[in-house]
């Protein structure tokens, strides 16, 4: 399992993830989950994976092998992450990467008793088109972030939207969007052991096509440390505050 969280604001994007894998009594891995292809001032592009990481891994393989060839002896004809001309061509391209990893694995998965499972947010911008958020499905098919649906999640979902729910809109500055994504994230890693740190935080400002903050949280980052203590006794005083229920007869 894993967590992973795009939020699509007036001023830019934040996008974040976690990096457990697998979780139990005695194994614990991490793998990063965060993929950038940038070129500052022309392109940034930011894939958050979720599910089955054998298959999240030959999704990026595939990716990534499609530049590797695009000036290589075996020429793949076609637009790479470096080359697409814009986000929603992105979205399709990581769609395709995602059908032919399907096609190729699908059935061995299933007769193994394993389902085809993967999910994907992929955000960013290219010069001259819009900052965008999309969210890739397991049949390579997408969605997009709007208005009235400023953030996407992948893996873990459940204990981490409330807070986001009640805080995010396109109007919230970056520093805000990003510290709701650490109790979001911190909410959902005391809720279900297998997402854990490090966190891997990346924001990006509207129209630069750069990236403007990136950050690898550890267990020990002193600012995770307090946001987590402050919360917790925040949310315990308010609670001590509202009015009981009458419980009388």
């Amino acid at each position: 399992m894993t967590y992973g969280l795009g939020i699509l604001l007036d001023d830019g994007l934040v996008m974040a993830s976690d990096s457990r894998t697998n979780a139990g009594v005695d194994h614990i891995s991490a793998f990063a989950k965060m993929r950038v292809w940038e070129k500052p001032g022309e392109r940034l592009i930011v894939l958050l994976s979720a599910g089955n990481l054998a298959i999240t891994q030959a999704v990026a393989a595939e990716l990534e092998d499609r530049i590797r060839l695009s000036d290589g002896k075996k020429r793949r004809k076609g637009s790479t992450m470096e080359t697409v001309p814009g986000m929603t061509a992105a979205a399709r391209l990581v769609g395709e990467a995602v059908r032919r990893v399907h096609a190729h694995d699908a059935e061995a998965l299933e007769q193994h008793g394993a389902d085809f499972n993967a999910t994907f947010i992929l955000g960013g911008q290219i010069k001259g088109g819009p900052m965008r958020l999309f969210l890739i499905y397991s049949a390579g098919n997408y969605i997009e972030a709007g208005p009235l649906t400023p953030f996407f999640q992948i893996g873990e979902t459940k204990y981490g939207k409330p807070i986001l729910d009640r805080v995010i809109t396109p109007e919230t500055p970056l520093p805000e969007a990003v510290k709701c994504a650490l109790v979001s994230f911190d909410s959902t890693m005391r809720s279900n052991l297998s997402v854990g740190m490090p966190l891997d935080v990346l924001v990006a400002k509207q129209d630069t096509m750069t990236t403007h903050h990136r950050r690898v949280i550890a267990e020990d980052d002193a600012y995770m440390m307090d946001l987590r203590a402050e919360w917790g006794e925040g949310v315990r005083a308010l609670f001590g505050r509202l009015v009981d229920p009458e419980l009388e007869g």
